[in-house]
This record gives C-alpha cells, sequence and structure tokens, in this order.
C-alpha cells in the first residue's frame, strides 16, 4: 500500500509556532482526503520522549537538520514525503516525490527578526527545495511571488492557504480568567510581530492588551516594555481549548506583524466571528481580503486610531465581523490537503 509520510518534526520544536499548528492540521486533513489505497503516517527525529503515532528515525534532531543541510541523501522512508516546513530530504530518490512548505520570505525580506544561524539555514535549504523538490507549497499568492524574486524556482509552484480548525467555532468552550473588554494578540513573542508597536499603540487605547502565546526569539519581555503606559498581561501558550475561549471574548484582534507568511491568527479570529486589525503586510493584506482594517506597518498612532475606532463603533465591528465570517469561510484545511496531494498526483493516479 502505498504511504505519505509527513515530516512532522516541528510539532516536537520548542516552540512550535503557527508551523506547528499547520504541521498538526495538515497530517490530520491529508489523512482525511488521501486518495483510494493510499496511507499516511509521520516521522519525527529521534527525541527523549516521542510524538505519539508518529515513526522515530534513527537521527536526533541536529544531527537529522545536518545531514540534509550537507546534503546527504537520507530519504525517511515512504513513496511520498511532504515536508511542512523547509526542513525536507536532500535528495529525492527516482521514482518518489517530495512536496515542501514555504511558509514565507523572511529570511530574505527581514532577516534582523531572526538569528543569523537562522537566516542561512532557511535561506539554503529552501532554495535547494525550489531546486529540487517535486513542487512547491506555499500559503499565500505574496509569498510565491517574492519567492521568485530571492531564489531560482524550478520546482512547480502551488499557493494553498491555510484553514480553521473547529475549535474556534465551537461554544462549548471553557471560562477564562480575561478582562471584559481587551484587545487580544496571537502568536509567538518576536520581534517580527510587531508587539512594540502594539505596545506604544495601547498606550492611547483604553483598554488592556492580552498576549497569547510564548517567547521566542529576540528576548521580548512584553510587560516591561509597556512599563506604566499600557495594562498588558501575557497567559503564554495555551492549548486550543484556552486558545479558543480567549479569542471569541476578544474585542478586536490585532495583528502588527512586520512581515508574514499567512497570518493563521487572522483567519481563526474572523471565523470566531471577531473584528481584526491588521497590518498591511503583503500577506495579511491577501488574506483578510478586505474584511479586516488595515493600517501601515510600525505606525503605532494608526494602530491605536484603528483599534479605537472598532472598540468605539459597534456597527463597524459588527459589519468587520460579518464579512470575517464571510472570508473565513472561503478557506479550509480540506483544500490544503489537497493541494499537497495535487504535487503527489502522478504517483497517486
Amino acid at each position: 500500500m502505498p504511504e505519505l509520510v509527513v515530516i512532522a518534526e516541528q510539532l516536537l520544536a520548542p516552540v512550535p509556532g503557527g508551523t506547528g499548528r499547520y504541521t498538526a492540521e495538515l497530517v490530520r486533513a491529508l489523512a482525511e482526503t488521501a486518495p483510494a489505497g493510499w496511507t499516511v503516517s509521520s516521522v519525527t527525529a529521534r527525541h527523549k520522549r516521542g510524538l505519539p503515532g508518529a515513526r522515530t528515525l534513527p537521527l536526533p534532531p541536529r544531527a537529522l537538520i545536518a545531514a540534509w543541510q550537507a546534503g546527504v541523501p537520507y530519504w525517511p522512508g515512504g513513496d511520498a514525503v511532504h515536508a511542512p516546513t523547509p526542513l525536507a530530504p536532500a535528495r529525492v530518490p527516482k521514482g518518489r516525490t517530495l512536496s515542501v512548505t514555504v511558509h514565507d520570505t523572511v529570511p530574505w525580506t527581514h532577516p534582523e527578526t531572526l538569528t543569523p544561524r537562522g537566516v542561512r539555514w532557511h535561506r539554503a535549504v529552501i532554495a535547494r527545495a525550489a531546486r529540487r523538490a517535486t513542487g512547491l507549497v506555499v500559503p499565500t499568492r505574496a509569498v510565491a511571488d517574492d519567492l521568485a524574486k530571492r531564489v531560482p524556482v524550478r520546482a512547480p509552484v502551488t499557493v494553498a492557504g491555510h484553514g480553521v480548525a473547529s475549535v474556534f467555532t465551537r461554544d462549548d468552550l471553557p471560562e477564562v480568567d480575561v478582562p471584559a473588554r481587551y484587545v487580544l494578540a496571537v502568536g509567538t513573542l518576536e520581534p517580527r510581530k510587531g508587539i512594540d508597536v502594539l505596545i506604544s499603540a495601547m498606550a492611547r487605547v483604553g483598554v488592556p492588551l492580552v498576549l497569547a502565546g510564548q517567547p521566542g526569539w529576540g528576548g521580548l519581555d512584553p510587560v516591561a516594555m509597556a512599563g506604566d503606559r499600557a495594562d498588558v498581561r501575557v497567559l503564554g501558550r495555551l492549548d486550543d481549548d484556552a486558545l479558543a475561549a480567549v479569542l471569541r471574548r476578544a474585542s478586536v484582534l490585532a495583528v502588527p506583524s512586520l512581515a508574514e507568511g499567512f497570518g493563521l491568527p487572522l483567519l481563526e479570529a474572523m471565523a470566531a466571528g471577531v473584528p481584526v486589525v491588521h497590518s498591511d503586510a503583503p500577506a495579511l493584506v491577501e488574506v483578510a481580503g478586505g474584511a479586516g482594517v488595515r493600517v501601515p506597518r510600525g505606525d503605532a498612532a494608526a494602530l491605536a486610531a484603528a483599534l479605537n475606532g472598532v472598540l468605539s463603533d459597534p456597527e463597524r465591528a459588527a459589519d468587520l465581523v460579518s464579512r470575517g465570517r464571510a472570508r473565513a469561510a472561503s478557506f479550509s484545511w480540506a483544500r490544503a490537503a489537497e493541494a499537497v496531494w495535487a504535487v503527489h498526483e502522478p504517483a497517486t493516479s
């Protein structure tokens, strides 16, 4: 029986982030949309704690990363492989197929928001995938167009947006300890998320700021950054039920990122009926499709004005909610999975 192997290493990362959610949701959707006769499995490097249901490769994480970075032709098994991040086999054996998701072009557009080592690694492995993979999957046209400017892309490119997990539209969510009204931001706390701009904006907004996400690279301390200028509350990493509950109760979601490849919290907020204010990062503009309020990146005054506009005008907020739900309905994880399967179509037919 033919098998599609998904490299699920991101699920065991110290900070899984948005690519972790993408990996988890895509694995489920790939299994649900598998062509007749095909099976879907997951693999990870060798960790002290494994991933339930996943096969363990003989190499530990650093060795696996180094081996593929060095071009070692190690194939993790299966007739086809999907890499939900650029951590992917260096070579594709004859008769096998490889699809790789490239989430963004941040290593080129905003290298200062990553570690130097991270910049070098991502640039190298993305460029190699663009040359050697059977196909690339990107979340937005903005990423596809910008990637073509950065590296020679020989692999066919498929644009496939993300989806919304059912938990974000459920009503049976747990109680959470949050303010009566608040601005919410969701994501790893790292420089490119624009948290510094958001905190500056919140000094002019009369409700608390709630941050849901664990610390990432950059050593940001939002509470210290705010000082006595704004009421900032950091919830850290939440499980899906708690995150959905915090999101559903928010007055508005702020997405002030300097750069994104998709911006999944934006889509999840729209599906949950929460108005969104987002930066003019191209991918965010594309995903929002006019159903959110757009502000210039790095402009704290404009961000504050937009947030206050939504908070003070119930009719405008209701209109954003209605348009956001309609926009979110055009995305699904099943469509994302079908786009991955399409890369492997010769093998599955």
